[in-house]
């Protein structure tokens, strides 16, 4: 254990393991499905999806996890022993490399915004750096990257945990003192009721559920061993079910915030005469990121470009929070199974995953849209049914026991164990299923 590194405190880990799901899914992709899908009638059904599918999940990478002590391939190799557990890991390691590629070039966008409105509070205008420009888009991607390669070679507790119970607080206090100042602010009153309002008739539409679901794997970071190698940093004496808690309410609690922000920031746009609806919808996707809300910020004045420094700094310190346990997966694995120095691994896929983002820069229109929808609307949940699989089916239900005993002993008794082991084996694979048939056909 002491070799591979581990999280030195239970608030460590909750951060970081947080800090992996709290990221563009939350702050920017959650409001996002909230706008596309009519307000609070998907919010509802994210809180559905997250507590009776994600969570599920989530509990089992992190017992896989802490029990193999490995990375992804290995630990499902182990469990399977056959080439089935490690065909399953290498398609998770691919999923996480391929989003880390795409997430970079998304955070690099929110860096140069964020030093855009720097330069704005100095009263300078530097077009360049809001510009839709190839060399744009590769500088700010590596200079993420580079970020996140120099937080992962630190290792576990010197680079992703020292990091995140810096980064984590920092992040919520950010985004409380946006919700309040916007709070004050005209037309606010109109986004809450936009997000706080169901409309019940909504709530059960399919393609309304199929986006929650997806949301809810990808904002906790599901399916592509992100998790199941933290889980493997967790010390043994830790109580997992309520760890995995903890990291699920911070998760869905920071979605929420960042819905009561960026909802009501709006329809303060609307009221300060920016156009907010297309074809009778609310603006959502890089739109709503990129160009109604600086336009609020401008309408601002002054004060405007303190706000949006705020608002990118948020979003660049959630993208970061992520992009480090991304990285963590492959590099996990070239580590434990190949051998190579922590530093070395990280470079090399820092590397490796910067190509992959120059490409789809240079091909953006045709590489983008296709491989976020390969891996967060397919990849994912098909790789949470099959984690389901591993846990409910593969893997032998008194080796999982002894494993939740080791935080536990009286586990047996309590509730968890007593729903858990049965609903990820019939309940999770069948709803998993059939949510992804609807998205498909």
């Amino acid at each position: 254990m002491s070799a591979r590194g581990h999280f030195s405190s239970r608030l460590g880990f909750v951060l970081a393991a947080a800090g992996s799901a709290v990221g563009l899914g939350n702050i920017w992709g959650f409001p996002t499905k909230v706008a596309e899908n009519g307000g609070a009638a998907f919010v509802v059904m994210y809180l559905v999806m997250a507590f009776l599918l994600a969570y599920p999940v989530l509990m089992a990478e992190l017992i896989i996890g802490r029990a193999k002590q490995t990375n992804m391939i290995s630990a499902l190799q182990k469990i399977s022993g056959n080439v089935f557990g490690t065909v399953t890991g290498s398609i998770g390691a691919a999923t996480v490399i391929l989003i880390l590629a795409f997430y970079s070039i998304v955070a690099g966008w929110m860096i140069s915004y964020l030093i855009d409105s720097l330069a704005n509070v100095s009263t300078l205008n530097i077009a360049w750096l809001t510009s839709d420009s190839v060399l744009r888009n590769l500088f700010f991607t590596g200079l993420f990257l580079g970020l996140t390669c120099v937080v992962v070679i630190g290792g576990v507790s010197n680079g992703i945990e020292r990091w995140s119970v810096r980064l984590m607080p920092t992040l919520l206090i950010l985004i409380i003192l946006l919700i309040i100042y916007v709070s004050t602010l005209e037309g606010a009153a109109d986004g809450w009721r936009a997000f706080l309002v169901p409309d019940v008739s909504r709530v059960l539409e399919p393609a309304l559920m199929a986006d929650a679901m997806g949301q809810a794997f990808f904002s906790m970071s599901l399916g592509v061993g992100t998790m199941l190698v933290y889980g493997s940093y967790i010390q043994k004496r830790e109580n997992l079910p309520q760890l995995g808690t903890s990291v699920a309410l911070v998760d869905i609690g920071i979605a929420v915030l960042a819905g009561m922000l960026i909802i009501p920031a709006m329809y303060v746009a609307l009221a300060n005469g920016v156009e907010i609806f297309d074809d009778g919808k609310l603006i959502s996707g890089p739109n709503l990121i990129f160009k109604v809300l600086p336009s609020l910020f401008t309408s601002m004045g002054y004060a405007g470009a303190y706000v949006a420094f705020v608002f990118f700094l948020l979003m660049t310190i959630a993208a970061l929070t992520s992009s480090i346990s991304m990285l963590e997966v492959p590099v996990a694995y070239l580590v434990d199974s190949k051998g190579l120095k922590r530093k070395k691994a990280t470079i090399l896929l820092t590397t490796m995953v910067f190509g992959i983002s120059s490409i789809i820069i240079f091909n953006f229109d045709l590489l983008f849209g296709f491989v976020v929808t390969l891996t967060t609307e397919y990849s994912q949940p098909l790789l949470g049914l099959v984690l389901c699989v591993f846990a409910g089916w593969i893997w032998q239900r008194d080796q999982i026991l002894d494993e939740l005993k080791q935080g536990n002993k009286d586990i047996e008794k309590g509730l968890f164990w007593k729903i858990w082991p049965v609903y990820v084996k019939f309940v999770c694979p069948v709803v998993i299923a059939l949510m992804f048939l609807r998205t498909v056909l």
